[in-house]
């Protein structure tokens, strides 16, 4: 079983992920509706911003939630193994 992780900026994160999420469906209903071009993709561009900058945030904070909780011993190790984890994403 994977062990659940705590993160004070979930909460905000989340919201962000709800945000694009709103956009992303907005979206969808300018493309039923026939809107202009210019108009959707100025939309998904702030929906990839959004998704973006809350990717970012979320890879920032698992990187300095885990090497607050590492002794000293540890920390190179941890260091190493949680770059190599979270760097595919970036």
């Amino acid at each position: 079983m994977k062990q659940q992780h705590t993160h004070l900026s979930h909460p905000r994160i989340s919201a962000r992920l709800k945000r694009a999420n709103g956009h992303l469906s907005s979206v969808i209903t300018m493309m039923a509706e026939g809107r202009p071009c210019a108009e959707i993709a100025q939309q998904l561009q702030a929906v990839e911003k959004a998704i973006t900058n809350a990717k970012r945030e979320l890879i920032f904070d698992h990187i300095d939630h885990c090497l607050e909780n590492t002794d000293e011993g540890a920390r190179a190790e941890a260091q190493s193994e949680t770059f190599k984890d979270i760097a595919r994403y970036l």
